[in-house]
């Protein structure tokens, strides 16, 4: 075969077009035997069950049978946008003129290629597909359903689909693909298939794709690199101290509680950028710690040790520092449950946190947003099936739940430049962070899902622990909560609800731009996002707040350090951690998820 295309008259194109292929077949038969480690896949995570189903189509019948004619009209209008949109292409084709006719339509970075504005056959299929997506959101919209979470539900699978069947997510109606397929003779989209295989095989049979290049970055050595030692360690933790940078430094350490659902150099990502460095420049005896990845031997480790845990770290920190108060932070899941072991502490009467931080935190799930589909009864039961058969909450259901939250930027975007353009995935440290996820122990991940997000019980009657009764009335140290305007995570209004519950007589609230990362990785070296900080009047509701709050430009750090200057004790000689038992960053954080 290889002889037969080299003797034709493009001899190195059918050369090179002949090993493309010979390289297709071998990529395939790995794809297959990738896939075919795959656990056997559970319908619980996969998509919303029966109930929601039959919920939806009782709406459509409801909807049908009491307005007929809204859905007609409807349906005739969609047929009319149609039939136009195919009209203006086919006078543009039959005029001989390969142009396409005006084009209105709103920007959209799928689209920025100008074949899609300009060639009446890309024009055609974009203008389409913004006809069918807008039909489909109007007849989602339209449906009488029962109850508000029923409505969020279908919203967010209308615009599950919309997004999954846009022309750029296939090959054949894809000018980017196309035009690289051409110029590199098929050799973008052998890459793109190495690229699949690649991923299918490092993910244990499921389709993830890479978010970053991972052989750009080494935790340790051109991340995470802020000069410390692991001072301490147990089963579920290492307790890490940082070198100081001043001869002075403030009495009262400095104990940061970063999230378990990712690894905490997301605080140290590069040296300009990190806030671990800025903190010990600004006399900060900084602690942090580093969380295990746990496995299946992890699957009965609960809420109660995590509070276990933060306990037993901060003890360890005052007897480090010869203190007897601390200020803590807790970022994300660790400040909930900061929040959680802040109550219980004021039950028991144990005052060793001084003051604390709480980064993106929620305490109040009444109001779940865009989670909402995530946390019913048909999912959660699901997750809780996952956790029966693993022990454990797995990193790729975690990755995969939060990647479809932004599916557009987080999972079409990166396949079509990994799969079809045949990209290596860019080397971006806060995308590398992303990839590197962790398991969550069952026992914790169903008590997190059950208790606090679907009861609302610490924002409620109490959330059961440790033979206490927690409540957000119970948390009374001063607070300092920053959350972030864009963030889909921990949306900043329901960050606030939380903090507006507490007992705290010294609240102070800050709401930086940017979102759940970007807006907490926002350093003083560069003027990128500014911040709102109000009064510290907390009765008159989220957007009286911010109505209220003044704007400044620039990080919310320096603020924040004035505030914690201000409660961590007067200047004492700074406090080498010596050797300890290895360098940071430790050895739990390089564990991958298995």
């Amino acid at each position: 075969m290889l002889a037969k295309l080299a003797g034709s008259g493009h001899a190195p194109n059918a050369q090179r077009l002949a090993e493309n292929i010979e390289r297709i077949e071998t990529l395939g038969h790995r794809l297959m035997a990738a896939f075919a480690e795959r656990n056997l896949p559970n319908p619980g995570v996969a998509g919303p069950g029966p109930d929601f189903y039959m919920t939806a189509t009782n709406a459509f019948l409801k909807t049908l049978t009491e307005q007929p004619g809204k859905m007609i009209e409807t349906q005739v209008s969609y047929w009319g946008e149609t039939l136009s949109n195919y009209a203006r292409a086919q006078k543009a084709l039959a005029s001989g003129q390969l142009t396409a006719p005006e084009d209105d339509t709103p920007a959209d970075k799928r689209f920025a290629n100008p074949l899609w504005t300009t060639h009446p056959y890309f024009n055609l299929i974009k203008k389409q597909y913004l006809t069918n997506a807008k039909a489909l959101k109007e007849a989602a919209d339209g449906l009488q359903l029962s109850d508000e979470v029923a409505r969020r539900r279908l919203k967010w699978l209308t615009n599950q689909i919309v997004d999954m069947m846009a022309p750029t997510n296939f090959l054949a109606t894809n000018p980017d693909a196309l035009e690289k397929a051409i110029e590199t003779e098929g050799e973008s989209l052998v890459r793109g298939l190495e690229n699949l295989v690649r991923d299918v095989e490092q993910n244990g049979g499921e389709m993830i794709v890479s978010l970053a290049d991972r052989k750009a970055f080494a935790v340790g050595e051109n991340i995470g690199t802020a000069p410390g030692s692991v001072v301490y360690r147990t089963r579920l933790f290492e307790l890490i101290q940082y070198a100081p940078s001043t001869d002075k430094v403030h009495a009262l350490p400095l104990m940061i509680f970063p999230p378990w659902i990712n690894k905490f150099y997301i605080l140290d990502l590069k040296p300009q950028n990190s806030l671990i460095r800025w903190l010990v420049d600004q006399g900060q005896t900084l602690f942090i710690v580093s969380w295990k990845n746990p496995d299946a031997s992890f699957s009965e480790v609960g809420l109660e040790d995590y509070v276990t845990a933060y306990q037993e770290a901060i003890d360890k920190v005052l007897e480090l520092t010869g203190q007897s108060k601390v200020n803590a932070v807790g970022y994300c899941i660790a400040g909930t449950t900061l929040s959680l072991t802040l109550a219980l502490l004021k039950q028991r009467g144990d005052t060793r946190i001084n003051s604390a931080t709480l980064l993106t935190t929620l305490t109040d799930f009444s109001d779940q947003g865009e989670f909402t589909s995530f946390l019913q009864d048909d999912f959660v039961s699901g997750i809780a099936e996952e956790v029966q058969r693993h022990g454990l909450m797995r990193a790729q259901l975690m990755s995969r739940t939060m990647s479809f939250l932004r599916a557009n930027d987080l999972v079409w975007g990166p396949a079509i430049r990994s799969y079809m353009l045949g990209e290596t995935p860019p080397a971006f440290d806060l995308l590398f962070w992303n990839g590197d996820s962790t398991n969550l122990p069952g026992r914790m991940a169903m008590q997190y899902l059950r208790g606090l997000c679907q009861e609302n019980a610490f924002a409620g009657e109490g959330f059961e622990l440790m033979d206490h009764k927690l409540r957000l009335t119970d948390v009374t140290v001063p607070i300092c909560a920053i959350a972030c305007e864009g963030d889909h995570i921990a949306p900043w209004k329901d960050c606030w609800r939380g903090v507006a519950q507490m007992g705290s007589e010294d609240k102070t609230f800050i709401l930086s731009q940017s979102g759940h990362v970007a807006g907490i990785v926002n350093p003083p070296n560069r003027v990128k996002y500014g911040h709102y900080i109000g009064d510290s009047d907390f009765g008159g509701g989220h957007q009286r707040w911010r109505d209220s709050a003044t704007f400044t430009e620039g990080s919310w750090w320096p603020h924040w350090g004035e505030w914690l200057a201000q409660r961590a004790g007067t200047m004492v000689a700074a406090r080498d951690p010596g050797e300890g038992l290895e360098p940071a960053p430790g050895i739990y954080v390089h564990e991958r998820a298995g």
